[in-house]
């Protein structure tokens, strides 16, 4: 069985290898180790591999890691990828780094309200539901510049793009049809609101390829890295 080190270092590969195919340079991807379900160990496993980023789907999952791990913190950047109760804000404004999964204003005034003085601003990106899937979270594409311009006006927060999960698909052009929605949403956003927004959140194990391919700048990995996920019961 390969090593955390090993499937990390693999997954850069076919990052490269994708930025390679599209004509993108490597340094446009970053790569977000997804650890939800896996223990803090894995976390340091990752670390010690040259990991910094990590991302999480449970609030309360992903503070226990934090705590855990706070000897390394400071060299840490965590992302919340999962959905955020609007009841569950304080503890992730005063944590985390990054919220992906914003899909309402009540959420993203509440996180400015609670972000520390003393902390950078939050960065946040609006999820899609780029699909249309009844099924999940995320605002439609209609709705998203609206959200946009009140967001980017609060405090403490810093708006840097949009987040999807598109619905899955088996061959790469299919795959590629909501990336290039999403990427194209990001731009008309951009243009028409005068917005600076830099990051495409889209792109997972089974996808990660057509999503750079349509212009992702982060892409999340977390199966192809610790294998499958554990069970949370």
């Amino acid at each position: 069985m390969a090593t955390i080190a090993e499937n990390i270092q693999e997954q850069h590969e076919r990052i490269a290898k994708a930025c390679a195919q599209a004509g993108r340079s490597v340094q446009s991807v970053t790569l977000l180790v997804v650890s939800k379900t896996f223990p803090a160990s894995a976390v340091q496993a990752a670390f010690e591999a040259g990991e910094r980023r990590f991302g999480e789907n449970y609030v309360q999952e992903g503070l226990d890691k934090i705590a855990e791990l706070s000897a390394l913190r400071p060299q840490l950047e965590w992302h919340l990828i999962g959905p955020l109760q609007s009841n569950k804000t304080r503890p992730v404004a005063e944590n985390f780094d990054w919220v992906h999964s914003v899909d309402r204003l009540k959420t993203a005034e509440r996180l400015a309200e609670q972000r520390p003085s003393h902390l950078p601003p939050l960065d946040i990106c609006l999820q899609v539901n780029i699909s249309a899937e009844a099924s999940k979270s995320g605002l439609l594409p209609g709705e998203v510049a609206s959200l946009a311009q009140a967001v980017q006006a609060l405090p403490r927060l810093r708006l840097r793009g949009l987040m999807a999960i598109p619905e899955p698909a088996a061959d790469f052009e299919t795959q590629r049809q909501p990336h290039r929605a999403l990427a194209a949403l990001l731009a008309a956003l951009n243009r028409d609101l005068g917005l600076a927004m830099d990051t495409l959140s889209i792109g997972m194990s089974a996808d990660l390829e057509a999503a750079i391919a349509e212009g992702a700048t982060l892409v999340r990995v977390g199966s192809a890295i610790f294998g499958a996920r554990q069970s949370t019961t």
